[in-house]
């Protein structure tokens, strides 16, 4: 991999030669350069811009560059992106030109400029399908639970995406599971993305520039999972004054600061939260027993801009959730807890060989660990007890994006990784039962990628994206080597509809093996090894996109069908967590036989209409959808329902501003009831066996009797039906040096009891018989909350 990566560099050096470069005739030339936002300097990515006249165009890479060759004469240059004005600038193309474009978010009249009503991204015109682009400005309007923003839960909101139970940040992709979710900030994967059980994430959204989930028709840069990517950048951070903005809520509270280091060219930016629950509890309890929970995340960033032709990028987060419990009384001693959180550092060189041609390099280092540990000190008695599962991952990447024309965005690239697997470490001492044990076992693996795709444009009408990525893998001596291809076409029957069509195989090597099914943080990450083969899946879709220009809709409608083989699930009954048997412990967790494998397939129809932009914005979605599994060793070989099988999905998210002073959103979903299983009938193992006094079977003294419950077949009973209103009032003021929002909203407006479970319960009537209930229990009735926040 390492002669791969030499290679790809000396490749980008030779066409870097504008002799060797140089494929356009003459009498084109090349317009480049970055865009960015007016007021800040933060680098703006999926930016438009096109000729007016030839309708020949490009966008805005990652770091905000763009490359548009055309021919030479007058050229009427449009620059558009969701959110800011769109500008139109008169150009006379006779030579290269370099051009820093800024973009401001309020109509201002520009020399030689023309600013034109703001208007949001024409769906019609994009290539991929099946991908979710939610402005983060959005994300901050939707009504959220206790006030926490949160970018997995607007996501929940998009058709093809379904939440796990009531509260839970996690999400499944059209029928997949939630592992099958590649979660990448600045390029770092995140493998656990829940605080709080799951309640909420850990992306706050203050810290975000981006966001975008692709569904499917993955282009061939993405790799490692089966069901979804979810995209996310950091801002760069302010290079032109000091901002920030602080809040307060029921749950937590959060910081964030922006700044120049050196104006316009270096900055930074840093982003805390942390919840506060631990410290207000803590007076009430005991003095001699303490204990609680928390949670924080913090974002941070620097960069600097060393010219046109490089820059450098330097990012992290770091998250933990903490649950603990503290006893000093008695002449005893203990404390103990549960921990878990996500680590990761990502260091970027972006560099311009030419106006054609961009390359980034970066280096990664991504670190999840959940750990239990336990200390008790008793006089001369000790036991300590440490647990843990752990993954860290140590990555190079880089990446090209090559323009020779309009017709043409080539982009060639190479991955290595090493993942180091702890999936059960145990360390424990016991000086009364004298046990000393100590099985903490790393296993390396390597994951290697190499890709290349092409947008091309055969006509002005046709777009076809097509890439090939190769894939490899390393365990021990077991090696997979899998191709992916990949293909996107979209066909513009008008100037507002397009037809588009999708094809991607993915390949996923490591796997999360979860008992709950909700995401807790003990469910264990694991590798393909030579026993257990990596997880396929292929997926094709079907779709249109029609956009309505004079009321800013655009609609999707897509259908799908994917199937996935050599998925993995626990055998029933399975397990991992012998911390009550240390002795089993000390042998170390044997997976791979505690596991079976099979397939699952998934289809369905998904709608959205939606609004980005205006007074109004916000979007329906609607999503009629099948998910099946099928494993040998379960459910007696036949097939059945997935616990994220839903038949019916709706959402209507609405946000109005009424005045520049208020906002009113609203958020209503519903959703067919999750499969579950459910016991259908009761049988009683009952034996009585004679006392030595008394022989007749018919007197017992002593014996057992228990009740063995008959479940038939697996997921055989549906939850009821989910759904729920929220609504939240934003007021805005300005202040001296700032603006102030108060922030009122109501999680599950009208009270709706959703379940969360179900459970039997026996009532005994006075003849001796017995009547059994199914009762549920609900989790969360109407909430208000209430937020402070200042932006400085």
């Amino acid at each position: 991999m390492n002669k791969i990566l030499t290679l790809l560099f000396l490749v980008s050096c030779l066409i870097g030669n504008r002799s060797i470069a140089q494929t356009a005739p003459s009498n084109t030339y090349t317009i480049s350069g970055y865009v960015k936002e007016q007021g800040s300097g933060e680098l703006l990515p999926g930016v438009t811009i096109y000729d007016a006249d030839l309708q020949q165009g490009t966008s805005t890479n990652t770091y905000g560059f763009f490359s548009l060759t055309l021919p030479e004469g007058k050229r009427r240059i449009v620059v558009s992106f969701i959110g800011y004005q769109k500008q139109v600038k008169e150009l006379s193309l006779t030579g290269d030109i370099q051009w820093e474009v800024q973009l401001e978010e309020d109509a201002v009249q520009l020399e030689e400029v023309q600013v034109v009503a703001t208007q949001q991204e024409k769906v019609s015109e994009r290539t991929e399908m099946s991908v979710v682009g939610v402005p983060v400005a959005q994300i901050q309007e939707i009504p959220a639970f206790l006030g926490e923003k949160d970018v997995m839960k607007v996501l929940q909101l998009m058709p093809g995406v379904q939440s796990g139970r009531e509260g839970s940040s996690g999400i499944y992709v059209r029928g997949g599971g939630s592992d099958q979710n590649l979660l990448i900030l600045d390029d770092a994967v995140v493998y656990n993305a829940d605080h709080l059980f799951g309640f909420f994430s850990v992306f706050n959204g203050d810290a975000l520039k981006s966001v975008e989930l692709y569904k499917g028709g993955f282009p061939a840069r993405f790799g490692g999972r089966l069901s979804s990517v979810l995209k996310m950048d950091m801002k760069d951070g302010n290079k032109e004054e000091f901002q920030g903005k602080a809040a307060i809520g029921l749950i937590s509270s959060s910081l964030m600061v922006e700044g120049p280091l050196s104006e316009g060219k270096s900055s930074f930016l840093i982003s805390g939260r942390r919840t506060y629950i631990d410290v207000l509890a803590r007076p009430l309890m005991p003095a001699d027993d303490k204990g609680g929970y928390y949670f924080y995340d913090l974002n941070a960033k620097v960069n600097y801009d060393f010219g046109p032709k490089n820059k450098l990028y330097l990012s992290g987060y770091f998250g933990r959730d903490v649950f603990y419990t503290r006893y000093n009384g008695d002449g005893n001693k203990s404390q103990g807890g549960v921990n878990w959180g996500n680590a990761t550092g990502t260091l970027r060189w972006n560099h311009l060989f030419n106006n054609q041609l961009f390359a980034n390099t970066t280096l990664v280092f991504s670190d999840y660990k959940f750990g239990i540990d336990s200390e008790e000190e008793e006089q001369d008695y000790t036991y300590e007890l440490q647990y843990f599962s752990r993954i860290r991952d140590l990555s190079l990447k880089y990446d090209v994006d090559y323009l020779p024309n309009p017709r043409h965005h080539i982009r060639i690239g190479a991955q290595l990784t090493r993942h180091s697997f702890a999936p059960s470490a145990l360390v424990l001492r016991d000086t009364y039962s004298d046990i000393d044990v100590n099985n903490q076992v790393f296993t390396n693996t390597f994951e290697g990628g190499l890709y290349i795709e092409d947008t091309y444009k055969p006509f002005p009408l046709l777009t076809i994206n097509t890439g090939l990525r190769l894939s490899a893998f390393k365990h021990k001596n077991t090696q997979y080597f899998k191709p992916e291809p990949r293909v996107n076409i979209s066909y513009r029957v008008a100037d507002d509809l397009a037809l588009k069509g999708s094809y991607a195989m993915m390949n996923q090597y490591i796997h999360r093996l979860s008992n709950t099914g909700i995401g807790l943080p003990t469910d264990l990450w694991v590798t393909s090894t030579e026993n257990v083969a990596p997880q396929t899946s292929q997926q094709v879709a079907l779709g249109l996109a029609k956009d309505f220009n004079e009321s800013n809709l655009a609609l999707t409608v897509e259908g799908y069908y994917k199937r996935s083989d050599n998925v993995i699930q626990y055998k029933e009954g399975a397990t991992f967590l012998f911390i009550d048997d240390p002795e089993s412990a000390y042998e170390g967790v044997d997976w791979e036989n505690n596991i079976t494998r099979g397939k699952g397939t998934s289809y369905g129809m998904e709608f959205m209409l939606q609004r980005k932009v205006g007074k109004l914005s916000g979007w329906v979605g609607y999503t009629l959808s099948w998910a099946k599994m099928h494993f040998p060793e379960l459910n007696n070989g036949k097939e059945f329902f997935a616990n994220q099988d839903r038949r019916h999905d709706l959402s209507i998210v609405s946000v109005y501003k009424p005045t520049k002073k208020v906002t009113l959103s609203a958020t209503w979903v519903y959703g067919t009831g999750a499969p579950v299983n459910m016991a259908i009938s009761t049988y009683v193992a009952d034996q009585h066996n004679p006392s030595p006094d008394n022989a007749s079977p018919q007197s017992p003294t002593y014996g057992y009797y228990a009740e063995v419950n008959y479940f038939g077949e697996k997921n055989n009973f549906r939850m009821a039906p989910y759904h729920r209103l929220d609504f939240a009032a934003r007021f805005h003021k300005e202040k001296k040096r700032g603006t102030r929002t108060w922030e009122i909203g109501i999680y599950n407006l009208y009270n709706r009891r959703n379940p969360f479970f179900y459970f039997t319960d026996d009532t005994y009537n006075s003849d001796g018989t017995r009547t059994r209930k199914l009762k549920q229990v609900s989790l969360f009735p109407i909430l208000p909350s209430i937020s402070y926040r200042f932006d400085f």
